[in-house]
C-alpha cells in the first residue's frame, strides 16, 4: 500500500514493492512528523529542539564510547600483568610462552629453538604460568 492506496505486486517478489513503499512513506513522513505545529503563534523552547541530539549523543555514549574504554581498561592491565613464564596468544593466533619482557616487545618462545618477538599490544589473552609442583 502507498499512502493507503492497494498497488498491485509484480509476481515473484510479493512484498518486495511494499517493504520499499513502507520504508519511502516513513522517510517522507519523518521531516512534518519533527515540524512544529502551528498553535497561537507560539514557539516551542529552544532545548526542546536540542532534546534529541541530547538523547543521541546520551545513547552513544552508553552504547559505543563506554564499553570501549572499559575494553581498552582491562586490555591494558592484561598487557601490564604479563610476566616471564606465562602463556600468551597473540595477535593472529601466535601461541608462545614469554622468555623475555623489554618496554614495548615480548619475545615469545612458540616452539624449540624458535623465538620471535611480538609488541605487547598484540597480546589477546594470557594463560598464568603454571607453579613448581612441591618436590
Amino acid at each position: 500500500m502507498v499512502h493507503g492506496v492497494p498497488r498491485s505486486l509484480p509476481s515473484g517478489r510479493e512484498g518486495a514493492g511494499e517493504r520499499k513503499s513502507m520504508s519511502a512513506t516513513i522517510f517522507y513522513a519523518w521531516p512534518l512528523l519533527m515540524a512544529p505545529t502551528p498553535t497561537d503563534g507560539s514557539q516551542p523552547p529552544a532545548w526542546v529542539q536540542l532534546l534529541p541530539l541530547v538523547i543521541l549523543f546520551v545513547l552513544m555514549y552508553f552504547v559505543l564510547l563506554r564499553p570501549q574504554m572499559k575494553r581498552q581498561k582491562e586490555h591494558a592491565k592484561l598487557i601490564s600483568a604479563v610476566k616471564t613464564g606465562d602463556r600468551v596468544v597473540a595477535a593472529g593466533g601466535i601461541y608462545g610462552t614469554v622468555t623475555n619482557l623489554k618496554d614495548a616487545v615480548v619475545v615469545l618462545k612458540v616452539a624449540d629453538n624458535v623465538k620471535i618477538e611480538v609488541q605487547r599490544s598484540t597480546i589477546t589473552s594470557v594463560e598464568k604460568s603454571d607453579p613448581a609442583p612441591a618436590a
